[in-house]
């Protein structure tokens, strides 16, 4: 009777070796990555203050997600009859959004954020880093000329960073389309249709040419892909968005890692590092699950309607701002 459950044992354990996941390769001997995938989640790239850990019990990982959901609700609920005349109007309602429903899960254990290092999942910027996003940040905001606005508003690329390197997670298109030769690997972006192009194996671009989403060169480590980018465009430093506010200067280095680790898992480590900016190199984690259907046109192209809208309405407010300040002078208060 020992024998025989002893051999079953061994049986099983036979079978499950057998049933093991084995990695997909291409008809080139290198991993495959092809295919539609998406970072949707609810967990921002930041921890919130009030939670002290990356992984979280799935009473919190519920909390978040409810959360998420009432944000998107208020959205809507919106008073009944016409908006006063030149109150904000908002922006989209919740139908035109897609920012996921769940909390990040890595190894199936929920995540409070994108972030896992530095320990409090906040980036760590050096007093000059901060100083650099903030200002970059309320420069945007002056609505001078259009070369001063977020790249995202200008539709030249996605909003925040979404096109990365690294990519992270927004309030709607976080779908990627991952396209492989021997060469090249190429990730079509669905948040204004920028096309990521990693050079396996290339040299550097000369250092006077930065692309937009900067210069990308990659390798294989086993079955990892390891892609190196630097030299970004210098009106990419600012990356803002609703979920998240970030920071890359020109020549800061981002080291991406993408192992496919299941069927329907790719998982996605990051590295960052510029120690003129950053007091330590940060890293950051998330998963790529399949997306459903295609990758659509992102129809957004620079010079739509926004962009002259949103410069007349600043240049509205100035002359408002001036005729305020012209009113005070012909009657001051005292």
């Amino acid at each position: 009777m020992k024998l025989n459950r002893i051999f079953l044992a061994l049986l099983l354990c036979s079978a499950a070796n057998a049933e093991q996941w084995q990695t997909p390769k291409l008809s080139w001997g290198e991993p495959d990555l092809q295919g539609t995938w998406t970072t949707a989640t609810v967990t921002t790239l930041e921890r919130d203050k009030a939670i002290d850990s990356l992984v979280v019990s799935e009473q919190q990982a519920l909390a978040i997600e409810n959360f998420a959901a009432g944000f998107a609700e208020s959205i809507d609920e919106l008073p009944e009859g016409d908006l006063p005349a030149g109150k904000s109007v908002g922006g989209y309602n919740s139908a035109w959004m897609d920012p996921g429903t769940k909390v990040l899960r890595v190894d199936g254990k929920p995540r409070s954020s994108i972030i896992t290092e530095p320990e409090n999942g906040h980036v760590p910027y050096t007093l000059s880093g901060k100083a650099k996003m903030w200002w970059g940040l309320l420069s945007t905001q002056k609505r001078n000329n259009p070369e001063e606005l977020l790249l995202g508003d200008r539709c030249v690329v996605g909003f925040g960073s979404s096109g990365g390197p690294p990519m992270l997670p927004v309030l709607y298109n976080n779908n990627y389309r991952f396209v492989q030769s021997p060469n090249t690997v190429v990730i079509m972006v669905e948040m204004n249709h920028a096309a990521r192009t990693i050079r396996i194996g290339g040299k550097p671009l000369p250092p006077e040419i930065r692309p937009w989403l900067g210069d990308s060169i990659g390798y294989w480590d086993g079955d990892t892909l390891v892609v190196e980018t630097t030299q970004f465009h210098p009106q990419q430093s600012v990356r803002a968005a609703i979920k998240h506010r970030l920071y890359i200067g020109t020549d800061t280095k981002v080291v991406e890692r993408f192992t496919r680790v299941s069927e329907k898992e790719i998982n996605y480590q990051f590295t960052i590092e510029d120690e003129d900016i950053y007091t330590q190199p940060w890293k950051g984690e998330l998963t790529f699950t399949p997306s459903d259907g295609q990758i659509y046109e992102y129809a957004c192209h620079e010079g739509n309607y926004s962009l002259p809208g949103i410069l007349a309405g600043a240049r509205k407010a100035d002359v408002n701002g001036l005729n305020w300040i012209w009113s005070i002078i012909k009657n001051p208060p005292i």
